[in-house]
């Protein structure tokens, strides 16, 4: 694939552009290989530097990669560095809990119905894993938070819609504090998480969407009164969870 000489600044900028709206309209698929950085700057009539930063714009969106430290691929970007810059662009917008409580509402739910429909053997084998995990470590608030966080990541696995699974991977993200929270300020959070997971789970194993449905909104709703009743501020902007220290 050839491309043109650039006449818009700034050009590396341009360039990336360019490439990015190649690999949108499929003209560059996942796993492409593409021209060397040499080869770029004779297409674009750049020099390597230009061309550099544009491939440094392109690699840290997810879209390129590079193997053997020289060679440049196309990629698809993961979804949990989709989800981290949708979380950094959400607490940048100062968006509330109450607003993210609100679209867990809508998207949960629907994760759990789709589910029953969609769910696979090894969707059904993950969540008892989990659930087991999670019954084995109830007394331990830190890893039934992270436990809580990955059934519903798995949940959404399962209900085969990936635009579902992209939309709410972010939520996850930026809920995980706030469901620590809860976790280990009531005493009797992880048992009713636990029964909640385990009832969602059984109406996914069966099939039956609508008793999914039901649990899960049950569950998500059972969240937000154990905010209030510890008082937090549902009106409170989101912050990123804190980076642990090793």
């Amino acid at each position: 694939m050839k491309f043109g000489k650039l006449d818009r600044a700034p050009s590396y900028r341009m360039l990336a552009e360019t490439v990015e709206r190649e690999i949108l309209e499929g003209r560059l698929r996942p796993g492409d290989k593409l021209p060397t950085e040499t080869a770029f700057a004779e297409q674009f009539a750049v020099n390597r530097s230009t061309v550099r930063e544009g491939i440094r714009l392109l690699e840290e969106s997810g879209l390129v990669r590079r193997e053997g430290g020289r060679r440049l691929f196309v990629a698809r970007p993961e979804t949990a560095d989709l989800a981290s810059r949708m979380s950094r662009a959400m607490v940048m917008h100062e968006v509330t809990f109450r607003e993210l409580w609100e679209t867990m509402m809508a998207l949960e739910p629907m994760a759990a119905e789709l589910a029953a429909a969609n769910a696979q053997p090894e969707h059904l084998e993950a969540l008892a894993a989990n659930l087991a995990e999670t019954k084995a470590l109830l007394a331990d608030t830190v890893a039934v938070a992270r436990l809580d966080i990955a059934f519903h990541a798995l949940i959404a696995e399962a209900a085969g819609n990936r635009a579902l699974l992209l939309a709410r991977e972010a939520l996850g993200q930026l809920f995980y504090p706030a469901f620590e929270t809860v976790i280990s300020g009531i005493p009797s959070a992880p048992e009713r998480l636990l029964v909640a997971h385990g009832q969602v789970f059984r109406h996914i194993q069966a099939g039956n969407a609508a008793e999914a449905r039901l649990w899960m909104e049950r569950h998500i709703k059972d969240f937000k009164r154990g905010f209030d009743r510890l008082g937090l501020d549902l009106a409170a902007p989101i912050a990123l969870p804190k980076q642990k220290r090793a």
